[in-house]
C-alpha cells in the first residue's frame, strides 16, 4: 500500500520553501496520489501540523480508512465555501494560503477569497504536488510495468494480419476491448490508429476509413490499471510492400530512438537527451519532419514531468519514467513514430514495453 501520509508529510515540508502556511489541494490526480482517493468531489488542505480531507455524503463510505492519517469531513457538499472560513486557522495563522494555480478557477478563487478571513492572502502554487510525482516509488514503478503488461500481445494480434481492411476505428475499439479482457481499468489515453497519410497527423484520430495494403500504419496505445497508473507505447507496422522511402524512415526514426535510449541515465539533462535523439533526424535531413518532443513523463497521468523537450534543463534521476518517442512525418504519404516507457536507472534505463521494434508486416 503506498504510504500516503508519508507523501503528505514531504508536501508540508514544502510549503515553507514555497512561501505559504497552507495548501489547498483540489487537482483529482493530486487528491489519488496524495490520499488514495478517486472520487469526483474532493478537497485537501494541508497545513503545517495538520491536514483535512473534505468530501460529501456520497463517499462517506470511501473515505473511512482516510482518518487513519487525515481529518475527515463526508458532510459537505461545496467543499470550497467549507474551507474558506477556516483557512487562517488551517494555515496555523499564517495568512499566505497556497493553492493549485492550474486547477482553481478565477471565478473559484474569487468567492473563496471573498468568504476567507481578512488576512488570508491566496498564493498561487505550481508543481508542489507534482514535484513530489517526479521520482516513483518502487510500488508505483511495478503499477506503471503492469499497465504495460497487456500491451505487448495487443501488438503482435494487430501484425499478424488484424489490420488490413478493418477500419482505424474498428481497430481502436479492439485495443480497448482487449485491455478490458487484460483486466486494466481502461485505456491512458484514446488509442490512435492512423494508416497511410493520416499516420503523419501526431495525434490522428481514429476514422471510419478502411486500413489500406502496403503502407504505414501509426499505432500508439496505453493503459490504465487499477490504481490509475498509466502506460504508454507506439508501434509502427506495415501492411505490405512498402512505397519508396517508408522503410528508410522507419530505420531512420529506429535509430533516433536508439540513441534517445542511449542517453538516458541518472544526472543527463532532459534537453540533451531530446537533442540526441533530434540530431540523428536532423543529420539526415528530415529535421522538419520532427517537430514534437522526444518524450513526456508518465505515471498517474499520461503527460506528467519531466519533459523531454529542447529547452528542458531538468536533471534525469533514478526512478523517473519518461516516453522516448521520436516520429518523422511526411504529410500527404505516411508517419513513423517508435516509442517506449522507461525506467530511469542507477546506470541507464530499463525498457518497460516489450513487442518488437523490427519493421514487422512486410
Amino acid at each position: 500500500m503506498p504510504d500516503h501520509a508519508g507523501r503528505i508529510a514531504r508536501l508540508r515540508e514544502a510549503l515553507p520553501a514555497a512561501g505559504v502556511g497552507a495548501l489547498i489541494v483540489g487537482a483529482p490526480t493530486n487528491l489519488r496520489y496524495l490520499t488514495g482517493y478517486a472520487g469526483s468531489n474532493g478537497l485537501l488542505v494541508v497545513g503545517p501540523d495538520d491536514a483535512w480531507f473534505l468530501t460529501d455524503s456520497r463517499y462517506a463510505e470511501a473515505v473511512e480508512p482516510l482518518r487513519a492519517f487525515l481529518q475527515v469531513d463526508a458532510a459537505q457538499r461545496y467543499l470550497l465555501p467549507a474551507v474558506a472560513p477556516r483557512l487562517l486557522e488551517l494555515g496555523g495563522g499564517a495568512g499566505r494560503i497556497g493553492f493549485e494555480a492550474d486547477w482553481l478557477t478565477v471565478s473559484q478563487h474569487d468567492a473563496l477569497l471573498a468568504d476567507a478571513p481578512a488576512g488570508v492572502a491566496l498564493v498561487p502554487t505550481t508543481g508542489l504536488v507534482s514535484g513530489l510525482r517526479v521520482v516513483k516509488e518502487p510500488g508505483e514503478i511495478a503499477a506503471i510495468r503492469a499497465a504495460c503488461a497487456p500491451l505487448e500481445a495487443i501488438y503482435a494480434e494487430l501484425a499478424a494480419g488484424g489490420l488490413v481492411g478493418a477500419t482505424e476505428a474498428d481497430r481502436a475499439w479492439l485495443v480497448e476491448t482487449r485491455l478490458r479482457e487484460a483486466g486494466m481499468a481502461g485505456t491512458s489515453f484514446p488509442p490512435i490508429v492512423a494508416g497511410g497519410p493520416h499516420g503523419a497527423l501526431p495525434h490522428a484520430e481514429p476514422r471510419g476509413v478502411a486500413i489500406a495494403a502496403g503502407t504505414l500504419v501509426v499505432v500508439d496505445i496505453g493503459a490504465r490499471d487499477g490504481d490509475g497508473y498509466c502506460s504508454d507505447c507506439t508501434r509502427t507496422l506495415a501492411t505490405g510492400p512498402l512505397p519508396d522511402g517508408a522503410r528508410d524512415d522507419y530505420a531512420l526514426v529506429a535509430r533516433a530512438q536508439q540513441a534517445g535510449l542511449d542517453a538516458i541515465r541518472p544526472g543527463a539533462v532532459a534537453g540533451a537527451i531530446d537533442a540526441a535523439a533530434r540530431a540523428v533526424i536532423a543529420d539526415a535531413g528530415a529535421g522538419e519532419l520532427f517537430g514534437h518532443s522526444l518524450g513526456h513523463g508518465v505515471g498517474m497521468d499520461i503527460h506528467e514531468g519531466p519533459i523531454l523537450r529542447a529547452d528542458n534543463d531538468e536533471v534525469l534521476r533514478a526512478g523517473m519514467v519518461v516516453s522516448v518517442e521520436p516520429g518523422v512525418y511526411r504529410p500527404g504519404r505516411w508517419g513513423v513514430r517508435i516509442e517506449d516507457l522507461v525506467v530511469v536507472t542507477d546506470d541507464g534505463c530499463e525498457i518497460l514495453t516489450g513487442f518488437t521494434k523490427a519493421l514487422v508486416g512486410i
